[in-house]
C-alpha cells in the first residue's frame, strides 16, 4: 500500500474527491450543521481568497487541568488541540478541494494518555489504556476530494486519503459543534467515531437535495503508539452512511461498518452501526447545538454487543457565554474488573468567552462530571467517583 497512494493520486488528480463533511467548502452558505460534508459547517471560520483558491481555516485548543476522585482517579494538566485548514478551488467543472487536519496532541499530552474515568481503547507503551484518552495523531487527515454536478440537483463525489475519515459514525467529538465546549473525550467513542483518523481511506458519495449517500473503503486497524507519523495498510475494511438533512438547522445519519482487526491488542473483527440525529440553530445573540448519538459495536470473535448512547448539547448566550451537557450510557468491557458493565456518564459546564488576543476567542470554562456504576465496581472505583476539568479554550475568529 505504500506506493499505492502516489500512483493513484497522480491518476486520479482530475477525480479528487470530497467525503465525509467536505461538500460545504464550495457553499457560499457554510451553515449546514450535521451534514456528513464538512467538519467545518456550522464553527467559526477564518475564510480568506488568494487568486482562484479559496481558503479556510479553523483551530481549537484546551489547556486542562483534570481532577478525579476514587481510587482509580487521576489528575493531570494536559493540552489537546486541532488545526484545519483547506484550499477549494474550481476544476474541469467541479470543485477541486485539499484537506488538511493537525493535532499537537503528541507533544502536549505526556505518558501517552490523559486521565479520563471509564475510557478505555487502543493502548500506551504497549498496554491497554484503562481509565485514560489517547491523543490523537499529529496527521489527523490528508486528502484530496473532488465533487461534480451530474444535474441541478445531483452531485457525486470522490474523497482520497493517505489518513482521514471513512463513511461511518457521526462528526467525530472533536468536531461536533454541540461538543465544542467539552475538552474531554465521549465514554462511547470507540463505540462511535474512532475511525475519524483511518488509513488509505477512499469513499464515493452521491447527493441529491436533501440526501447523500456515501460509501468508503480503508484500513481498519486503528493508528499505533507513534503518533508522529502517518501510518499504512491495506484496504480491509468497508463502510455506507445515509445522511438525511430536511432543514438548514436538522441533519440525521445511519452508517455501518465491517471494520477488520481495529484493535491491536485484542482479536477479532468488528461491525458497528451507528445512528445520530443533529439540531443546530444560530440566533442573533445566541446559539444552540445538540446531539444524540447511538453507536454499537458487535465482536464477531465473542459474539457480544456493545452500546453506546449519547445526547450532549451546548447553548451560547449574550454572546459570551455557554452552557454544555452530556449524557452517556456506555458498555464497557475492559474494565479492571473483568465483565461487562453499563457505565453513566453525566457532565454540566459553563464556559465565558473573553476578548484577549487579536482573532483568537478565549474561553475559561470548567465542568463537572458525575458516574453511575454498578455495585460489583465500587470498590474500584468508589461508591461515587467524579471528575472536575477547568480549562481555558483558544478559537481562532474572523472578526
Amino acid at each position: 500500500m505504500a506506493s499505492f497512494f502516489p500512483i493513484l493520486l497522480v491518476a486520479a488528480m482530475p477525480l479528487m474527491a470530497q467525503h465525509d463533511m467536505s461538500n460545504m467548502s464550495d457553499m457560499k452558505d457554510m451553515k449546514m450543521p450535521g451534514m456528513q460534508d464538512d467538519k467545518m459547517s456550522s464553527m467559526a471560520m477564518v475564510e480568506r481568497h488568494v487568486g482562484r483558491w479559496k481558503l479556510m481555516f479553523h483551530g481549537l485548543a484546551f489547556v486542562t487541568d483534570s481532577q478525579q476522585s476514587g481510587p482509580l482517579g487521576g489528575d493531570k494538566f494536559y493540552s489537546t488541540s486541532w488545526f484545519m485548514a483547506d484550499a477549494t478551488r474550481s476544476l474541469a467543472g467541479g470543485t477541486f478541494t485539499v484537506k488538511t487536519m493537525f493535532s499537537l496532541d503528541p507533544a502536549t499530552i505526556t505518558g501517552r494518555q490523559y486521565p479520563e474515568l471509564f475510557q478505555t481503547g487502543e493502548t500506551a507503551f504497549g498496554k491497554p489504556i484503562d481509565g485514560g484518552q489517547h491523543p490523537h495523531n499529529f496527521f489527523m487527515e490528508l486528502a484530496l476530494r473532488y465533487s461534480h454536478p451530474m444535474t441541478d440537483k445531483t452531485t457525486w463525489s470522490i474523497y482520497v486519503a493517505p489518513v482521514g475519515e471513512p463513511a461511518l459514525g457521526p462528526v467525530a467529538y472533536p468536531h461536533r459543534v454541540s461538543a465544542e465546549e467539552l475538552p474531554q473525550a465521549t465514554l462511547g467513542h470507540h463505540l462511535q467515531d474512532s475511525t475519524h483518523i483511518s488509513y488509505d481511506v477512499i469513499t464515493g458519495s452521491l447527493r441529491r437535495g436533501m440526501f447523500l449517500v456515501e460509501a468508503s473503503g480503508f484500513h481498519g486497524t486503528e493508528p499505533g503508539e507513534n503518533r508522529w507519523i502517518v501510518g499504512y495498510g491495506g484496504i480491509n475494511s468497508y463502510s455506507a452512511r445515509l445522511t438525511v438533512s430536511p432543514t438548514e438547522n436538522w441533519s440525521g445519519q445511519f452508517s455501518g461498518g465491517y471494520i477488520t482487526k481495529p484493535e491491536a491488542l485484542e482479536p477479532g473483527d468488528q461491525i458497528r452501526t451507528t445512528a445520530s440525529v443533529t439540531y443546530d440553530r444560530k440566533y442573533a445573540h445566541s446559539h444552540w447545538a445538540s446531539s444524540l448519538i447511538w453507536g454499537r459495536v458487535h465482536k464477531e470473535l465473542t459474539g457480544e454487543n456493545l452500546n453506546g448512547y449519547g445526547a450532549e448539547s451546548v447553548y451560547r448566550f449574550l454572546t459570551r457565554n455557554y452552557v454544555t451537557g452530556r449524557i452517556e450510557l456506555v458498555d464497557k468491557d475492559e474494565l479492571p474488573v473483568p465483565g461487562n458493565y453499563r457505565i453513566g456518564a453525566y457532565t454540566a459546564g459553563y464556559t465565558r468567552d473573553f476578548y484577549v488576543f487579536p482573532r483568537i476567542l478565549t474561553g475559561v470554562g470548567a465542568n463537572l462530571t458525575t458516574y453511575s456504576l454498578p455495585e460489583t465496581l465500587h470498590t474500584a472505583y468508589g461508591g461515587r467517583p467524579v471528575a472536575v476539568l477547568m480549562f481555558m479554550r483558544f478559537k481562532l475568529r474572523d472578526y
